[in-house]
């Protein structure tokens, strides 16, 4: 834990303990909480659950009840093809999100994201950001494996996108980096070329987002490792700095 936080949280507990003797010295002997509803909606996607006093009352939607409503999807023609449907995986409260193209023929046959080379790739990418792929969240845009791995159809994303869109809003990340052209152009609403978009900071729904290339796309060019590493590294600090403030 670092220091400024430890001295805040000790100053915080030494400011509830004074606070708690006031009040039985006041004769209150007890704490009284506000009804607090259990069965809030849920928030429109983008939107974080807001407490009491809010002027929306509603919880965070769980990655349990989208993968639910996601099973068995049948909302395009890429259902006709899968084997299964590769929702995503990792910590659900994840500081950083990575967000892919599609899953291949080794995540349609194991239902995971990014277990083939190029996940391998991904996974010592996160080795060397001192990360294990259990402490971030991966996904896709699309969770259906689309023939011969080509590029996904309009249709097809518009089609899955949104299930990609309450995954962010239910784990609210500080960081999404998007993996390769179409990640980053469907959540960034741009037809911006990835080689334009990697290496600088831009935003989705409030979250900072970095696009780099897609590990798939370092296997064929090993001389752009670099440029996704000086990514990284920004992705890097920019963590870091936010577990400071």
């Amino acid at each position: 834990m670092p220091d400024r936080l430890r001295r805040e949280l000790l100053e915080t507990l030494a400011q509830s303990r004074a606070l708690l003797d006031d009040l039985r010295l006041l004769g209150e002997t007890e704490l009284h909480w506000p009804q607090i509803p259990t069965d809030l909606p849920v928030c429109p996607i983008g939107v974080r659950g807001v407490g009491e006093g809010g002027e929306v009352a509603c919880r965070r939607e769980t990655l349990e009840e989208i993968q639910g409503d996601l099973n068995e999807c049948r909302r395009c023609p890429l259902c006709s093809g899968r084997k299964t449907v590769v929702f995503g995986e990792g910590n659900p409260q994840a500081r950083l999100v990575l967000v892919g193209e599609a899953p291949g023929r080794e995540e349609d046959l194991q239902g995971r994201p990014f277990v083939g080379e190029a996940g391998r790739l991904l996974e010592r990418i996160l080795f060397a950001m001192g990360l294990q792929r259990e402490q971030v969240y991966i996904c896709n845009v699309i969770k259906c494996r689309p023939p011969q791995n080509r590029d996904p159809l309009p249709e097809e994303i518009a089609a899955c996108e949104p299930f990609l869109q309450r995954q962010l809003t239910a784990i609210q990340p500080r960081v999404i980096v998007t993996l390769g052209r179409f990640a980053a152009q469907t959540l960034l609403r741009s037809q911006v070329p990835i080689s334009q978009l990697r290496g600088q900071w831009l935003e989705y729904q409030g979250i900072a987002l970095m696009p780099t290339y897609h590990p798939a796309y370092l296997l064929r060019n090993p001389a752009e490792k670099r440029d996704v590493w000086e990514d990284m590294k920004q992705v890097m600090k920019r963590l870091a700095a936010e577990a400071r403030s």
